[in-house]
């Protein structure tokens, strides 16, 4: 049987993305032309045309504002994860301001759907080494699996040599949480992004077809992300400067073209199922040496 792969939606407006947080204050988010609606209902019929499942990382303001949204995810039969409330990096809050802030999401989210949140994804995946008391945060709010930590060098976020595939992290006196890292591919003995996001509008099609194909051959699940900003080629401009306009909304009009080709390639279902599949069919791998480090520093 082919793997199954994980694929996701961080729901956040156009706005909240970090790349704004000097442009755009907190306190004007109100006062902006939201199109998270609008672009997250295009996702949800894109998922029910192909027969697809899918994992929700809805960020707490979000769902606050628009509950009937969060609904519309659950009767659909996807998952609805916390992606926290005000989209903070990680690193710039306190443990117990990122305590408060992922347990307002997830009170928010219970409250719409009655169902438990199992899991949790970080605005920009900013669980780092720095940030990696976060996790015993998680598991403190009751949070299953995390999937904030990508395996890469970036100038915001990244464990370059963490795990590439799901893991569980044991934490003495507190419990445990199982870790989905962002996917990666090999090449020439260095991890490259494959899930999704910029790197799916500016980087080749094929280059990701082949690298989620190469995980799949080794029995891995990948997993994939999008925001529904992503899938809007109108959304509204902001100066950023060139490159990292380039990064932030280049491509645009390719990238619902190129999430109904990894629908059409691929097997994907949301995040739980295909950690409860692999709970099923083997036992989670020993933390690797290289992670043991880190994970001592949460004893």
């Amino acid at each position: 049987m082919r793997v199954r792969n994980a694929i996701t939606v961080d729901v956040e407006d156009w706005f909240h993305v970090s790349l704004f947080r000097h442009h755009i204050r907190h306190s004007d988010w109100e006062k902006m032309e939201s199109t998270v609606v609008e672009n997250t209902v295009r996702i949800i019929n894109l998922f029910s045309r192909y027969d697809v499942k899918a994992t929700f990382f809805v960020l707490g303001w979000v769902a606050e504002r628009y509950p009937e949204l969060v609904i519309a995810m659950q009767e659909k039969g996807h998952e609805v994860a916390s992606h926290g409330y005000g989209h903070q990096m990680v690193f710039e809050q306190t443990p117990d301001q990122f305590q408060d802030d992922v347990g307002r999401s997830i009170d928010l989210l219970e409250g719409i759907t009655g169902e438990k949140v199992h899991g949790y994804r970080a605005p920009s995946y900013t669980i780092t080494r720095d940030t990696l008391w976060a996790l015993e945060k998680l598991i403190e709010l009751g949070i299953d699996y995390d999937s904030s930590i990508f395996p890469v060098r970036h100038d915001v976020y990244g464990v370059a040599d963490a795990p590439r595939f799901p893991f569980k992290i044991e934490i003495t006196a507190k419990g445990s949480i199982v870790e989905f890292p962002i996917s990666t591919t090999k090449i020439l003995g260095k991890n490259v992004p494959i899930a999704g996001g910029g790197y799916l509008r500016l980087w080749p099609y094929w280059f990701f077809k082949q690298g989620i194909r190469k995980v799949n051959s080794a029995g891995e699940p990948t997993i994939i992300y999008f925001h529904p900003w992503e899938i809007d080629p109108l959304i509204p401009r902001i100066d950023v400067g060139n490159m990292k306009h380039l990064r932030h909304y280049g491509n645009l009009a390719l990238m619902e073209e190129r999430i109904i080709s990894l629908l059409k390639n691929f097997r994907f279902t949301t995040v739980w199922q295909v950690l409860q599949e692999r709970r099923e069919f083997q036992q989670w791998p020993q933390t690797k040496p290289e992670w043991n480090s880190y994970a001592k520093m949460l004893q």
